[in-house]
């Protein structure tokens, strides 16, 4: 191990160059990266509602669709903006009540209940069917294009609106997050270091393995906007206790010798044989998001783990080649410490550590029920600033047509109508169903085929399907919502087994269903794999089960937080918080139990084996908290993604609970546990004599 330090101190500058060069495809790759904008994309392939989807666009050349609402136009300037919209090449069908009428049949024909429902205080509505599918650039253009050749008396709802929004307001926001990250860093590293230079080469080789990531995530093919929003900073906060450690050691060693070199190749030793244990639980910890059924948690999961893994490759090359060639600027910039030893909270916990641990048992079930309990959302409307373009409308859409969420049934085109009509008519038995249309309707009102525009028709079948609108006053990703699609889908089945409800609807309900199941799944996998490394790191039984335990406590406080402060979390990140603070922050403990089992093999009794281990720890552990908590706390304060916000404040506050759980129960359980601990791990029953 020291030959590899050697010959990365020797090739100092060129390790330097390289990295420096290596920026350019990582910039590239950067740029190359498709972002994906919609979750819902990342919901299995093999469920009925997506194999519906496949057929909307597929089939019926309607991938996406719009509602466009429209304001104090008359018949002839509808008619004139459909013609605009038919002229975009993404614009597949365009279908209006002017369509209706034009086509020669009188308004007096047209049904009144049927006439309330498309107008409200003159406003209409206008269906606009894409090609591509909803997150497609090519129908986020169109929508784009929609907007700019319309003015104030149109409004454009649907998922595809919603999507843009999202990526126009998350890309204006992602520098933002980074020098926001970097400035509360930056902050706590001048406190903690013995130098003002130091800080930002730690910084700068962060952000190197940053660029390194981001620009690798080209051979993903796309990442979503969350990953892009959270990783740049997670990866600031979970790698920079590595690059501590290596400059902390660096300067240990310089107290031994007076050549740098040799110094840093002894600190890459050092720093390289503790930072691969440390690396992998968070790996591990990351890599276990893979294991969800929303492939989210791939997304995030692969992303991150590459992140950490080049972060510890960063940090023992480049970092050290930056602090060897500007070596002469750290001694320059030298200053006292300024961080505190914490000396009072060391001998306070090691006094009172029965009090501390009878403090755990009350706290558990108090958080535990808490965890448990906090509220989620999964409607992802809710995680937009109200003001956006596609809320407003989406809301107007709801408020005055009771348009909230639209299902679109799929039905053999050989169902007879009278069937199509009984099968409806049980639908709108349904409570909470605002109206159905298809063509089966449209023929029962004695309207004949010929009269209706090829449009209207081709909405509704082709040689395979006929589809069927069903409009639902109940909220997305609602209990109420979600019962009632399956009873839909109940009775859809009685008429053809084969018959396939799609939409957002029925899309939402399978991602509440999904996300359910991966809450409890992916925590479970975490734990499982984080625990079998530490029983290989730590070479004990017993151990693991300690610090998990401790880390647990700290999760289920930080997540039944929002519950008894009665905030609802958006699914995502009462998802993937669990593993990411497990993984995050699991070194914390393994760093004091490292030095706590060094200290009793020799030969030291376990109350000055743990004063000991704590003593020595828990300045690093609070930088390291304290840095994880800076790259994320200002995201979560400034982002008007509720979906990014509630996630990076979730971190933020997991890192200082994990802080202080560590620092104060994971000793008073070592000391309490000490025998137990002793006679079930490796060479340590010879500690007990």
């Amino acid at each position: 191990m020291n030959r590899l330090g050697k010959a990365i101190c020797k090739h100092k500058r060129l390790i330097l160059l390289v990295a420096l060069l290596l920026l350019i495809p990582s910039v590239i790759g950067m740029k190359a990266t498709r972002i994906n904008y919609d979750i819902l994309v990342y919901l299995p392939e093999d469920i009925e509602t997506i194999k519906g989807e496949k057929i909307l666009s597929e089939d019926f050349d309607m991938g996406a669709f719009s509602v466009v609402l429209l304001e104090d136009m008359n018949t002839k300037d509808i008619k004139k903006l459909e013609d605009k919209f038919k002229e975009i090449d993404n614009v597949e069908k365009v279908v209006s009540i002017a369509d209706v009428i034009g086509a020669g049949i009188p308004e007096e024909m047209i049904p009144d209940d049927v006439k309330e429902k498309i107008y409200k205080d003159n406003e209409t509505i206008m269906l606009v069917t894409f090609k591509d599918q909803i997150s497609a650039d090519s129908t986020m253009q169109t929508v784009q294009t929609l907007r700019d050749i319309t003015d104030e008396h149109c409004k454009i709802s649907g998922m595809t609106a919603t999507v843009l929004d999202t990526r126009e307001l998350s890309d204006s926001e992602i520098i933002i997050y980074v020098v926001i990250a970097v400035a509360l860093c930056l902050i706590i590293l001048e406190l903690a270091l013995d130098s003002y230079v130091a800080p930002i080469l730690l910084l700068l080789n962060i952000g190197i393995a940053i660029l390194y990531n981001m620009g690798s995530n080209v051979f993903l093919g796309q990442i979503s906007y969350i990953t892009k929003a959270i990783s740049a900073v997670l990866q600031l906060g979970v790698t920079m206790d590595f690059a501590i450690f290596l400059y902390h050691s660096y300067m240990q060693e310089k107290e031994h010798t007076s050549n740098n070199d040799e110094a840093m190749a002894n600190a890459i030793s050092k720093t390289l044989l503790s930072v691969v244990g440390s690396s992998l639980t968070t790996i591990a910890g990351f890599l276990a998001l893979c294991s969800m059924n929303l492939t989210l948690g791939k997304d995030i999961g692969i992303v991150m783990a590459k992140g950490v893994l080049l972060g510890v490759v960063s940090v023992v090359t480049v970092l050290p080649s930056m602090i060897l060639v500007l070596n002469n600027w750290i001694g320059k910039t030298k200053h006292k410490e300024i961080f505190p030893k914490f000396t009072g909270i060391k001998n306070f916990v090691i006094k009172h550590y029965k009090a501390i641990a009878i403090a755990f048992i009350i706290i558990l079930p108090i958080a535990f029920y808490g965890y448990k309990n906090t509220g989620i959302y999964y409607n992802l409307d809710k995680s937009l600033p109200k003001t956006l373009d596609s809320v407003v409308a989406n809301n107007e859409l709801k408020d005055k047509f009771n348009m909230v969420s639209m299902e679109l049934l799929l039905i053999d085109k050989d169902v007879p109508d009278y069937q199509i009509n009984n099968m409806l008519e049980e639908i709108e038995n349904l409570d909470g169903i605002e109206w159905t249309a298809g063509y089966s309707k449209i023929a029962d009102l004695g309207i004949p085929k010929e009269a209706l525009p090829k449009d209207l028709i081709e909405i509704f079948q082709n040689d395979k399907y006929q589809m069927i609108l069903i409009n639902s006053k109940y909220e997305m990703a609602t209990d109420e919502l979600n019962n009632q699609v399956a009873k839909v889908n109940e009775i859809i089945k009685k008429y053809d087994e084969n018959a396939i409800l799609a939409g957002e609807g029925p899309l939402m309900k399978d991602l509440v269903e999904i996300s359910d199941h991966d809450f409890n799944s992916v925590n479970t996998v975490s734990i499982a794999i984080i625990f079998i490394i530490m029983i290989i790191v730590l070479k004990s039984i017993s151990l693991p089960i300690v610090l998990i335990s401790v880390i647990e406590l700290a999760i289920f406080i930080n997540m039944g937080i929002p519950y008894y402060t009665n905030t609802i979390l958006p699914f995502v990140a009462s998802i993937v918080i669990g593993t990411i603070q497990l993984g995050a922050t699991i070194d914390y403990a393994i760093l004091i139990t490292n030095k706590y089992i060094t200290n009793r093999k020799a030969g030291k009794d376990k109350k000055e084996a743990v004063s000991e281990a704590l003593g020595t720890s828990i300045s690093s552990i609070a930088v390291s908290g304290l840095c994880f908590f800076g790259a994320t706390f200002g995201v979560g304060v400034y982002s008007k993604i509720e979906m990014i916000g509630s996630l990076c404040t979730l971190m933020s506050r997991g890192a200082i609970v994990s802080m202080i759980c560590v620092i104060a129960i994971l000793p008073s359980f070592l000391m309490i546990f000490d025998k137990l601990i002793c006679k079930t791990t490796l060479k340590m029953k010879s500690s007990l004599n």
